[in-house]
């Protein structure tokens, strides 16, 4: 923030902004008592934040204002909201206290401004006052644990939070490298799941938006130019796709809009990376939403009436039997209803459609709170106690004083991410489970002394064990003994937060023998990977998983709370990391020197070791990001875009740094993997390694390709020097006669 004397344009720019966001409040306010509250507080920031502007130069009150806009429009939420976002930053920022805000607008509208003072205070001023403290444990982690506290007291902080975290994405572009960095790994780690969690859809799909254009600036210019190259044709297709679904529905007496829709640019990038296939095979690029007014004169339910428009468009398109989602019979767990099928145009394209209710469409677009509002109306429906089923089970993990702040961010990050499946009860009764739950997650769903004393269990009438992973559709019966147990190797493969809590805590007491279990695993664990627990290997690890001691690692390992399933990837990363002198270290400090936004600084750069992280393997032309090493002795490369970048960024924002390349002579290659797929034919091989090798002087460490039934794929490992020549290449092998899709890969 800077301060200089507004203008008069300022002033009109500001007056501008907040008619805008009377217009929307006026449609959300009761009276003109509730709309008198909301000019109220605009007046009162306002005037708190006279003359001082954001890093665009623009005054800073626009700020606020967008923020309201955003909880009004985007959210639906009343107005103490809309003045407590107006005033969120009044008390952080001025000489305003939460006393003041109390006396003038009353304890609500305090409560969540102090709420969301209190989120600010701790993001923006993580391991300010001791840096060194960040190598000892993640301040990070603890901030979020008490952002999400909030929910504990009023979800409504958490939204309004969102909101403001959406807008200072949107304005991005005007931090520093490394704490825009820093702020889009929290987002994406964070506050991106927890908007899909409570059912901001349209919140969570900008903010991954963002997300790409500044991790992937590559990716979203070429999705987005791809995109616009076909609107124009496409449109017109869609168009002619919706005409006789109009005409159908229409006479058969409905009351709808249909609406079109155009997959995100980060939906697209993040299923091409999943599913290693190029643009042109993402076959759902387009969608229309069927969105209809329940005639509640008829004898069909609301349910039912979905499922008569399905029948009618399925009677005009062959629909694909797999893509079908009945999210009407079985909503999701943050409230979300809708029946979605793909559909064949006449043309060929594969079309999403979205058929949904207007009321499931509020829900959809403003999630929680057009939940609670159709609840306070008195609308009931079947998954009514979903919401506040998750919102209970976060508290209980909250308030949990056993959880540690890294151990929390996990288990909120794992459940905010992890899909659920339906499954049954010996009676028929449906059960939601997490997917990759075992059926002794199950046992434990059902009941705690079930699971205590389960033996086995039999899954559509045929015996399993209990670590048996579950399907969407099976029907469970968990058998039981009287004189059975909890067993500590039954934490190396449940998956429920309760169920291993619950384990976990049944072995609290035993901890010597707990620590003794956990070194052996360990132990057992590394010998089959061909390593030996000597010292170094065991103090690489105790910083790896960020545990105080040998102990505790141990512990952790017996409990469960450890997982070693990935002590591969650890142990490559802590011990065949390639140090290499290719990066100049930047801090990115923005000149007006804002205090808080220099990253943590250390002493003798030049002594710095820089490691290449092996689970993505960055190249020269790669958007980076940096980490400096717990010890300060060297600094991790990863990719922007790297799930492992994203998540240590997440906890330790401050160990943030900006590489930049610095190519000395003697390093030139960089081993990196294309996939490729296509149609195989006679001297294909031989094209493409004569292609690498004598047109592009690339080297090839290893090609793994075969063919099955008249398909090939498979991939190639090469060395190559930069990301231009790579991109070149897989340019010119695409377009060899047969090839499909040329894609880079990890290794």
């Amino acid at each position: 923030m800077s301060f200089s004397e507004f203008t008069k344009e300022d002033y009109d720019l500001i007056e501008k902004e907040y008619g805008l966001l009377r217009e929307s409040a006026s449609r959300r306010c009761r009276d003109e008592g509730e709309l008198a509250v909301v000019r109220k507080a605009f007046e009162f920031a306002n005037s708190a934040h006279a003359n001082v502007r954001r890093r665009s130069g623009e005054p800073y009150m626009l700020h606020p204002i967008a923020v309201a806009r955003i909880v009004v429009e985007d959210i639906g939420l009343g107005y103490k909201s809309i003045s407590a976002a107006l005033l969120h930053d009044v008390v952080e920022d001025t000489d305003y206290s939460v006393e003041d805000i109390r006396e003038a607008f009353g304890p609500k509208i305090a409560s969540l401004v102090e709420g969301l003072t209190k989120i600010k205070v701790v993001l923006d001023n993580e391991g300010r006052n001791n840096p060194g403290e960040l190598y000892s444990q993640s301040v990070q982690a603890e901030n979020f644990k008490r952002i999400l506290l909030t929910l504990n007291d009023d979800v409504r902080v958490v939204l309004i939070k969102l909101a403001d975290r959406l807008h200072n994405c949107r304005t991005i572009e005007f931090m520093p490298e490394h704490k825009r960095d820093k702020i889009l790994s929290e987002t994406m780690f964070i506050f991106i799941p927890l908007a899909h969690r409570l059912g901001l859809y349209a919140i969570k799909s900008e903010m991954e938006n963002i997300w790409l254009r500044y991790k992937e600036p590559d990716a979203y210019r070429d999705i987005c130019s791809l995109l616009e190259g076909k609107r124009e044709d496409k449109e017109r297709e869609i168009d002619e796709f919706i005409a006789p679904v109009e005409k159908a529905l229409t006479a058969a007496g409905f009351r709808f809009e249909i609406r079109k829709r155009v997959k995100s640019p980060y939906s697209i990038w993040n299923k091409m990376q999943k599913k290693q296939i190029s643009f042109d095979q993402v076959y759902d690029l387009y969608a229309i939403r069927i969105i209809f007014d329940p005639d509640t004169s008829s004898n069909e339910n609301e349910r039912d009436q979905c499922y008569h428009i399905f029948s009618i468009i399925s009677g005009l398109y062959r629909y694909m039997p797999e893509r079908l989602r009945d999210w009407v019979k079985h909503p999701k767990s943050n409230g979300y209803e809708a029946l979605h099928c793909t559909l064949l145009s006449p043309k060929g394209t594969w079309i999403e459609v979205q058929i949904r209710t207007r009321r499931m469409d509020d829900i959809a677009e403003k999630g929680i709170a057009a939940h609670w509002a159709y609840k306070r109306s008195g609308y009931i429906s079947e998954n009514d106690s979903e919401m506040e089923k998750w919102l209970s089970q976060v508290k209980d993990i909250l308030v949990n004083p056993d959880v540690g702040a890294l151990e929390l961010l996990d288990i909120i990050h794992n459940d905010l991410t992890g899909a659920e499946i339906i499954v049954f009860t010996p009676k028929g009764d449906q059960k939601s489970i997490m997917k990759g739950a075992t059926a002794l997650d199950f046992g434990y769903l059902i009941h705690t002394e079930i699971g205590n004393k389960a033996i086995a269990a039999k899954v559509n009438m045929k015996l399993v064990p209990l670590s048996y992973v579950l399907s969407t559709g099976d029907q469970i019966e968990i058998i039981t003994a009287e004189d059975q147990h909890p067993k500590r190797d039954w934490l190396q493969f449940l998956q429920t937060r309760r169920a291993r809590s619950i384990v976990t805590d049944y072995f609290k007491n035993e901890r010597e023998q707990t620590v003794a279990f956990g070194r052996k695993t360990l132990e057992e664990q590394l010998s089959s990977l061909g390593y030996k627990l000597d010292d170094s290997r065991l103090h690489s690890l105790i910083q790896a998983y960020n545990a105080r001691n040998a102990d505790d690692l141990c512990y952790r390992i017996g409990i469960g709370h450890i997982k070693l399933g990935n002590l591969q990837d650890v142990l490559k990363r802590t011990t065949e990391g390639t140090s290499r002198r290719l990066f100049s270290f930047l801090f990115g400090r923005d000149r007006t020197k804002q205090p808080g936004d220099a990253p943590v600084e250390v002493q003798d750069l030049d002594d710095r070791r820089f490691v290449i992280a092996s689970c993505c393997r960055p190249i020269p032309g790669d958007p980076v990001i940096g980490f400096v090493s717990q010890d300060g002795k060297s600094v991790t490369v990863h990719k922007k875009s790297c799930p492992v970048a994203g998540e240590i960024a997440a906890k330790h924002g401050d160990r943030v740094v900006v590489p930049a390349w610095e190519i000395p002579a003697e390093e030139k290659s960089f081993l990196v993997r294309i996939s490729l797929k296509g149609i195989d034919r006679v001297g294909l091989l031989n094209e493409i390694s004569r292609y690498i090798s004598l047109v592009m002087g690339v080297n090839m460490r290893k090609l793994s390709l075969g063919a099955e039934e008249g398909i090939f794929e498979g991939y190639i490992d090469i060395y190559v020097n930069s990301r231009d020549v790579l991109d070149k290449m897989m340019k010119k092998l695409s377009l060899i006669d047969g090839i499909q899709s040329v894609v880079r890969s990890e290794i």
